[in-house]
């Protein structure tokens, strides 16, 4: 990564140092402090330039529109969530301090504007499949059958999502015993009791996060009226991307590394490879990733991740994030290699399932336009 001063930023940007701050606070500029100085900042120099050519004035509206699609301003209101000053927020209420005591089913009426969460029922889990596979299983099999959500009241919609939640919890946290929390449900059927406190936090943290992609999935499904069902199974589809809630293969990949060379040596290997370690830094949280704070000192991570953790923030400026810090924790309690996802699932879908109602609800079609441009003659 390459970083610039202050003076350098401000060249670029033609700002004022004011807006230069406002910019890091909103997320739209990473900064970290100076080695050589550290009551002074570096600036991201991708972010500086990105940012100056937005407000060079001089790009049609379809080129500022692309822009806001990859990492740019925000292109749809929402309440559910927000992003502001290093912290997030779900309706206004910091989900860190949400953390330290509320469950899912909770944060889910959080979220869907309720008084009351969804009650989790036994489930017994499909036999031959893994749990994610399990989860696309049973949505795919309300899909064709669940009703069109247009059109539909709002209060009968919301105890439709508590259903859909209860269809995916079935396959990724299956329980035949009494009523029983998410988390408890997850840890106790992972035969992990000790785990269920830091489960408990890693789901109510990673329940939402603004317009992420499975999250911009969902809402485009839900714009086209379809299905709540059907929202929810295209926000699981692309959750499991690499680049997405996938990540903490690579994460669970660079732990495996590190314990059999050096961290230093793991961390190398990874730039040299991948030319960025997703382990490491969220570009929405310059000062680091809140959630996996929180996260990690909820549980004694492995002494591997304590390493990489240091290493991370030597070598390349930048603390741990979520993927980090859910992998860590599937380690510490030896939890089935498919937990990370499992957990990010379970919890994402209430967001998906709040973004998915919200859209519906705005009545509104998302339908860009595309940027036509000739192919080479030579394909």
């Amino acid at each position: 990564m390459s970083w610039i001063t202050r003076e350098e930023a401000l060249a670029r940007l033609g700002t004022k140092p004011q807006t230069l701050y406002a910019n890091v606070s909103r997320g739209r500029i990473r900064a970290k402090p100076d080695p050589a100085d550290p009551r002074c900042s570096l600036y991201h120099a991708s972010d500086v330039r990105r940012l100056a050519e937005r407000h060079s004035g001089r790009r049609q509206s379809s080129a500022v529109a692309a822009q806001a699609i990859g990492w740019g301003d925000p292109v749809l209101p929402t309440t559910i969530s927000t992003i502001s000053n290093g912290k997030l927020y779900y309706r206004g209420r910091d989900a860190v301090e949400l953390s330290a005591g509320a469950t899912l089913e909770e944060v889910a009426a959080l979220l869907w504007g309720t008084d009351h969460g969804p009650v989790a029922e036994a489930a017994v889990q499909q036999g031959g499949l893994s749990r994610i596979a399990g989860a696309f299983a049973c949505l795919a099999a309300r899909v064709p059958t669940d009703l069109p959500a247009l059109g539909r009241n709002l209060s009968v919609l919301r105890l439709e999502a508590a259903d859909v939640l209860m269809t995916v919890a079935s396959a990724l946290a299956p329980w035949a015993g009494d009523p029983a929390p998410l988390h408890q449900r997850l840890a106790l059927g992972w035969q992990r009791p000790d785990a269920a406190e830091p489960i408990r936090r890693s789901l109510v943290l990673a329940a939402e996060h603004e317009l992420n992609v499975s999250a911009f999935a969902a809402r485009v499904t839900a714009s086209s009226g379809a299905s709540l069902s059907a929202a929810t199974l295209s926000g699981l589809a692309t959750l499991t991307g690499p680049r997405h809630g996938g990540a903490w293969v690579s994460v669970a990949r660079l732990a495996e590394q590190a314990a059999s060379s050096s961290v230093r040596d793991a961390i190398r290997g990874a730039l040299a490879s991948e030319d960025v370690v997703r382990a490491f830094g969220h570009r929405l949280y310059p000062q680091g990733d809140p959630r996996a704070a929180a996260i990690m000192q909820s549980f004694e991570a492995p002494a591997v991740y304590g390493s990489l953790a240091e290493a991370g923030e030597e070598l390349l400026g930048e603390p741990p994030n979520i993927d980090f810090a859910i992998s860590a924790l599937a380690s510490a309690f030896d939890l089935p290699e498919e937990a990370p996802l499992v957990i990010f699932a379970l919890a994402r879908t209430t967001g998906w399932l709040a973004h998915a109602m919200e859209q519906i609800e705005s009545g509104q079609m998302i339908r860009p336009r595309a940027r036509y441009s000739e192919t080479s003659k030579n394909l």
